[in-house]
């Protein structure tokens, strides 16, 4: 027996401006799900500000409160519900989405534009790209000395309707309209040999990757540590307690709010096979949050090994701590900023980043010479890293510290959502 698609997420507005957006989904669980979600509503550019989560391992109820962010973000509610919709297990509503039952990797295509090379370029076609629900895989922007720039995009289509000329013809139609006079050309095909070539990640020297990622991050020997607010600010707590439950194991978690907590919590809840029965995201009081889980080991037993313990709470403060890693080095003569984050198991990255960053970029004015996403493996997991060469300027002489260390800053914010 199923349930009503329409029934399955129902998203309720807020009845007045800025109070959050209501969504509920309910339907069959399945590992992972709570993870899915909230990286699709992250995706949307959306901001969870509290969430309350119950499943008895068939059923799932989850309800989370939502703002845009920025508050002027325009979000198309109806696409976003069935994004949801296809993330859910099969219900009566299955044969609507093919990948319900058997999930296979999206087909990549690679988007080309030739513009007419500006500050903030990277960002307004990013913009551009999230306003159409794709999704960006990889990056490679190059410049040319006539003042004209190639921007590659391989990209995957929330929609999943990529592979329609219809599809096609209207996201180089849109694009050309958005960008106006900037946009020389733009051309839309599938994916060839060249998307294989930019998996690799080879030419970072060994103390910059040292310092990206590093699994014991240490304030005091970062080469741009962090600012006196946000240093005090960031001092999440996780308290284990098998007292309350005869079933499940209870993480009390304390710490400072940010953009994509929520998705952090359970990307790693799901990478480590950490089922969440019930759980409860309080909101934000005076800039920090309280989260209850009540979870269990994949093999439905409490978390009792001090060592198995110990891991969770490490892994868990480490991300609610470094998210996202940000660093400026020396490129021979160029300066490069590199932004990293931990990939999913399943293979995701992390939604909006290099939205955030060219965003932060374009606001201080900084020009992007070049940009490129690529992955990287360590012996614990896979990085996403985003590389973007920085162009010197007045108002930001990059062979300054103090510039350097804006830069660093305003970008963490940023992605943080502060």
């Amino acid at each position: 027996m199923g349930i009503p698609w329409d029934d399955v997420v129902v998203i309720q507005q807020g009845k007045d401006p800025g109070d959050p957006c209501i969504v509920t989904v309910n339907c069959p669980d399945k590992a992972g799900l709570g993870c899915d979600l909230c990286q699709i509503i992250l995706e949307f550019g959306l901001r969870i500000t509290r969430a309350d989560i119950s499943t008895d391992g068939r059923w799932c109820y989850i309800v989370y409160w939502v703002v845009p962010h920025p508050a002027s973000l325009k979000v198309d509610w109806e696409s976003l519900k069935i994004r949801l919709l296809s993330a859910c297990p099969s219900c009566l509503f299955s044969y609507y989405f093919k990948n319900s039952t058997c999930p296979s990797p999206p087909p990549v295509y690679l988007l080309k534009v030739w513009c007419v090379d500006q500050k903030g370029l990277l960002h307004d076609i990013n913009e551009i790209l999230c306003n159409l629900q794709l999704i960006i895989q990889r990056v490679k922007a190059m410049p040319t000395p006539d003042g004209r720039v190639l921007d590659m995009f391989f990209i995957t289509d929330g929609m999943e309707l990529l592979h329609t000329k219809k599809r096609q013809d209207y996201v180089c139609e849109y694009l050309k309209e958005a960008l106006g006079e900037r946009c020389i050309s733009s051309e839309l095909q599938l994916a060839g040999p060249e998307y294989g070539h930019l998996q690799g990640f080879s030419s970072l020297p060994p103390a910059f990757a040292e310092e990206l990622f590093s699994s014991e991050l240490l304030d005091k020997v970062s080469l741009h540590p962090l600012s006196q607010d946000m240093r005090t600010l960031k001092t999440p707590t996780v308290i284990v307690d098998n007292s309350l439950s005869q079933a499940h194991t209870l993480l009390q978690i304390q710490c400072v709010d940010q953009k994509g907590l929520c998705y952090d919590i359970m990307r790693i809840s799901k990478d480590s096979d950490i089922k969440v029965a019930f759980g409860r995201f309080s909101s934000s009081v005076k800039g920090f949050r309280n989260i209850d889980l009540f979870v269990q080991q994949k093999d439905g037993k409490k978390i009792i090994d001090p060592e198995s313990q110990k891991t969770l709470c490490s892994s868990l403060k480490e991300e609610m701590l470094h998210p996202l890693r940000v660093i400026i080095v020396n490129r021979g003569p160029d300066t490069e900023l590199l932004v990293a984050n931990p990939v999913e198991l399943s293979g995701k990255g992390r939604p909006r980043v290099f939205y955030d960053v060219t965003s932060a970029l374009k606001a201080l004015g900084v020009f992007i010479f070049s940009a490129e996403v690529v992955r990287h493996s360590t012996q614990e997991r896979q990085w996403e890293v985003y590389r973007f060469l920085l162009e010197e300027s007045r108002e930001f002489p990059l062979t300054r510290s103090q510039a350097r260390s804006q830069i660093v800053d305003k970008v963490r914010r940023t992605l943080m959502g502060w």
